[in-house]
């Protein structure tokens, strides 16, 4: 028996979706926003959440903490957010959007549903619904399985 063909694996086919929306849209940042896209996501994050641990903002932004760390320090050398002391934890920082990242986050926002309308541009409203409740089942049954970190 034939095995099936590559291209045909959920996981292959999201992961193909998944980079070449990534390659836009972090295009589409640089250009009008100015930032890359994990800077992009975490100052989303932060911007909806705030305040928020670093922890909070990988956990929110999905990626790790080095990752969200990182792009933390450069959305505050970039004068987006501050970071202040926890009062919870003495070591952790909170972060949250200045003025300016407060405008970036609307502008992040607007270019976010402009992207979300063209990648979904050739589904009618109801397959777009579809796919949406499909997703968050697929999700929801892999965060249930046993093993599945939660991070």
């Amino acid at each position: 028996m034939t095995p099936p063909a590559l291209e045909r694996f959920l996981t292959y086919r999201l992961h193909t979706i998944n980079k070449i929306t990534d390659r836009d849209t972090n295009r589409a940042y640089l250009q009008d926003c100015g930032i890359p896209l994990g800077e992009a996501r975490c100052l989303a994050a932060i911007g909806r959440y705030a305040p928020l641990s670093v922890n909070d903002l990988a956990l929110a932004a999905n990626l790790n903490k080095g990752q969200a760390s990182r792009s933390a320090q450069a959305l505050a050398e970039r004068g987006l957010i501050e970071k202040k002391d926890s009062t919870a934890d003495g070591r952790g920082v909170v972060l949250s959007p200045t003025a300016a990242g407060q405008a970036q986050y609307r502008r992040i926002m607007d270019l976010i549903a402009r992207r979300n309308e063209e990648i979904f541009g050739c589904l009618s409203a109801d397959e777009q619904r579809q796919l949406g409740d499909m997703l968050d089942r697929l999700i929801a049954h892999q965060r249930q399985r046993p093993g599945t970190p939660q991070d």
